[in-house]
């Protein structure tokens, strides 16, 4: 079976499990595990921060960032298509009393300045508060440009908000872009990334910011559960992705881009060229309705792993070699074609 559901299906290289059996570790609720505390300073220096959180999951630290930026009542803006409006359950809303105002975003995941600035609540008491804007890079696959990033922060500042990143895929925009996470994190007061999607590791991700933000989100870290123990052992995967896992990526990207030439020319299917490890297919109504069981059980028949709520999603990782590429290509015309 080839895997391309997601960058988070795989497994612990042999090197990476021979880094967490031989992590030293303590108690990271103490604060004292010596692995989470080398991760930490070392994720927040990559991104240009004065700290960061370990965290157990990409939603985790997004929620967190959330609820130590914004109180209760008060209101955050994010794209319609946004990760941390859309597939995150709705945690902000349920858990931290925080409204999200959902804007339209382009093909490359940017919401324009003017639907911004439009949706800044007045300071009125019939309005939720607007204290924060948040982005996303990579979005669907698609770089956020630096510039565009650089300029949006800027204004966003100058109208008082505040502005977080969910960087979930960071590393694979920083490695398609030429523009390191340092620079693609400048203007955001805090960062969120994630060490088990392209990264490779089983589990983890981090927030980075300010001191006092920082402490702040470690508060609502123990009140969501998120306080980890010997949390060294993945603390340890993660800071090996981070010194052999992320050129890699550019191998990732190379495959995305051989799978969507494979595929162009089927019939009934437009493909997205990818910038990135994510290929999306939009299949033509006519050809959906070939497959009354569903196109990905079809699929799955033929031995290839893909989801598509919406659409065709094909994400290529580290578990799936140039062959296997080749070999789903094949599968996936076949079925279609």
């Amino acid at each position: 079976m080839i895997d391309l559901r997601s960058d988070t299906v795989t497994r612990p290289t042999a090197a990476m499990r021979e880094a967490m059996l031989r992590a030293p570790v303590g108690d990271d609720v103490f604060g004292d595990d010596p692995t989470v505390q080398a991760l930490q300073e070392r994720i927040a220096a990559d991104l240009g921060f004065e700290a960061a959180l370990f965290m157990p999951s990409g939603t985790q630290s997004n929620l967190c960032a959330l609820m130590a930026h914004c109180q209760r009542g008060d209101e955050f803006l994010v794209g319609q298509m946004a990760h941390t409006y859309r597939w995150e359950g709705g945690g902000a809303a349920v858990l931290g009393s925080i409204q999200p105002q959902p804007l339209p975003q382009g093909p490359d995941g940017r919401i324009e300045w003017a639907e911004i600035e439009a949706a800044i609540k007045p300071r009125d008491a019939h309005f939720a508060r607007t204290r924060l804007l948040c982005l996303e890079n990579t979005w669907g696959g698609q770089v956020l440009d630096a510039a565009y990033a650089a300029e949006i922060t800027s204004k966003a500042r100058a109208r008082g908000l505040s502005t977080h990143l969910d960087g979930a895929r960071l590393f694979n925009a920083a490695v398609a872009s030429g523009v390191s996470v340092r620079e693609l994190s400048r203007g955001f007061n805090s960062v969120s990334v994630c060490f088990s999607k392209g990264l490779g590791a089983p589990v983890g991700s981090a927030l980075c910011g300010s001191r006092d933000f920082i402490e702040g989100a470690h508060r609502w870290r123990k009140m969501a559960g998120g306080g980890l123990r010997q949390a060294g052992i993945l603390a340890a995967a993660a800071l090996y992705a981070l010194d052999h896992h992320v050129e890699r990526l550019a191998h990732d990207h190379a495959n995305a881009q051989r799978l969507a030439r494979a595929l162009q020319g089927v019939a009934g299917v437009r493909v997205q060229s990818p910038q990135t490890n994510i290929v999306f297919l939009d299949l033509e109504p006519s050809l959906q309705r070939r497959f009354p069981e569903g196109v990905l059980g079809a699929l799955e028949r033929e031995g290839v792993r893909c989801t598509g709520l919406y659409r065709l999603r094909l994400v290529t990782h580290l578990d799936v070699s140039t062959q296997q590429v080749d070999a789903a290509a094949a599968a996936i015309a076949r079925v279609l074609g």
